[in-house]
């Protein structure tokens, strides 16, 4: 259960529930507990669902939060399992942030069972701000089931991935967009931060991902010259970014990931990788 004293009395909060499961829930939920609620995605006609809104398409929800003057916005996606947040000044917040703010709170209360689980494309900067936190994190492949295998496997109770898939196993199973967005809401309450501040701790560092489209066949990863650039590229980033390089499970695709503090950094050696890709 939440904190039985989590009011928020004088929030003014955006809700997007992108025409899905949460329209009827959602803002009912936020009124309950006193905030005043502006809410969008909430006709569904079938239709509409994800619709330009939503966690999938923030730009409405944006928009709507800088012009009302909020204090938050809350997207969910279609099925309201996931959760992307908004701040005051209209910047996104993603399910990496969002984690981190969880799971920082959970250690200030003593409640945090172990670690957390990430997957693979979790942002480099919530690996660095739990290890500040002497937090254990570990990298799962990118799905909720597989983040929670993994949670159930270590007895941990919290983990996530950057898309807003959160999963608070003590509260829930799955993904559950409005608990997410209850537990970070309870720590913006009970220390008298904005989202803005809280995520802050999280400045995520820039990730470039491009797609190479290959004839089928043989796999590039495997190539020898693929594996030595790729090679050069971790020696260069040195600790301080990563990459990752994956074949699509559906079309001949290799997924390039890059991410480091510099964006143009990311930028070229994805370029790099990618045109070894080309090659082979």
């Amino acid at each position: 259960t939440f904190p039985a004293h989590l009011s928020l009395d004088g929030y003014k909060i955006v809700v997007d529930c992108a025409h899905g499961a949460t329209y009827h829930i959602a803002p009912n939920v936020m009124r309950e507990l006193g905030a005043e609620v502006i809410e969008i995605g909430t006709s569904p006609n079938g239709l509409n669902i994800n619709e330009q809104c939503g966690a999938t398409d923030i730009k409405m929800l944006q928009k709507a939060v800088v012009e009302a003057g909020a204090d938050v916005g809350l997207a969910y996606d279609g099925d309201g399992d996931r959760l992307i947040m908004v701040d005051h000044l209209g910047n996104r917040v993603d399910g990496d942030q969002i984690l981190f703010i969880i799971a920082r709170e959970a250690l200030r209360a003593g409640k945090l069972q172990g670690g957390v689980v990430g997957t693979l494309m979790s942002n480099m900067r919530l690996e660095i701000a739990l290890k500040e936190l002497a937090i254990p994190f570990v990298r799962a492949n990118v799905g909720d089931r597989y983040v929670l295998e993994q949670l159930k496997m270590r007895g941990w109770k919290l983990g996530g991935e950057n898309s807003g898939h959160i999963i608070v196993l003590d509260k829930n199973t799955t993904g559950d967009g409005i608990v997410a967005s209850l537990e970070v809401l309870a720590a913006m309450a009970s220390h008298k931060l904005s989202l803005n501040e809280l995520a802050k701790a999280v400045t995520l560092f820039p990730q470039v991902l491009l797609n190479v489209r290959f004839a089928g066949g043989e796999n590039p990863l495997n190539s020898e010259e693929v594996k030595a650039v790729a090679a050069e590229v971790e020696k260069r980033l040195a600790g301080k970014g990563r990459i990752l390089l994956r074949k699509s499970g559906t079309e001949p695709l290799i997924r390039v990931m890059v991410e480091c503090e510099d964006g143009a950094l990311a930028q070229s050696c994805a370029e790099e990788i990618v045109e070894a890709v080309k090659r082979n």
